[in-house]
């Protein structure tokens, strides 16, 4: 039996999401930025595929992308009131760092594409819990530019690469109140054969 840590289960049990708008600087520097990734990558991956990787969005490329959404969105959703474009406009503004987390997929005769998924859906988790490890606020966010094509073209991605997750991260300008959380007791059956 491996020795018991509990303050792995506290960390676990303080992970708070951090909403967007509540990340302001300073974010990680670079060192701590790499410090974080390396936590995120010790994840269950099926066949060593290390089917991720990152994309940092950060300073005035931050600017830059919520411009471009705004307008795609506005293309997108012509009947999308001045509220909804402002929110796209200033969706990557507030934290100083955002990590797109791309998974990557395609044919593979071994591993099934829906394992390498959550494997990068692992690495968003593992690079939530490094972040606030290490000081910060940190949010997994998706939204419509995640799946948009234009989006994954402006990005850079592949043809067989997908959007995991925006990993929003800073310092958190509040502290974010516990919510409440599923019973697992209520969510547990043991099974037994008929």
């Amino acid at each position: 039996m491996a020795t018991p840590n509990p303050d792995l289960l506290a960390a676990l049990d303080s992970r708070r999401s951090i909403p967007a708008k509540q990340l302001s600087a300073p974010g990680p520097d670079e060192i701590t930025l790499q410090r974080m990734l390396t936590s995120a990558v010790r994840v269950p991956d099926h066949g060593k595929r290390v089917a991720f990787r990152f994309l940092t969005i950060q300073g005035d490329a931050r600017h830059v992308l919520g411009e471009r959404i705004a307008a795609r969105g506005i293309e997108k959703f012509p009947d999308a009131g001045p509220a909804a474009v402002e929110k796209d406009r200033g969706r990557f503004s507030h934290a100083p760092l955002i990590v797109a987390v791309i998974a990557q997929l395609g044919p593979d005769e071994k591993i099934p594409e829906f394992e390498r998924t959550l494997t990068a859906g692992c690495v968003c988790f593992a690079l939530l819990q490094a972040a606030q490890a290490l000081g910060f606020g940190a949010v997994w966010l998706t939204g419509w530019p995640a799946y948009d094509e234009q989006v994954e073209a402006w990005l850079g991605l592949a043809d067989e690469e997908c959007i995991a997750g925006f990993i929003h991260i800073g310092t958190p300008k509040l502290d974010a109140p516990e919510r409440e959380r599923p019973d697992p007791a209520a969510l547990t059956r043991a099974w037994s054969p008929l």
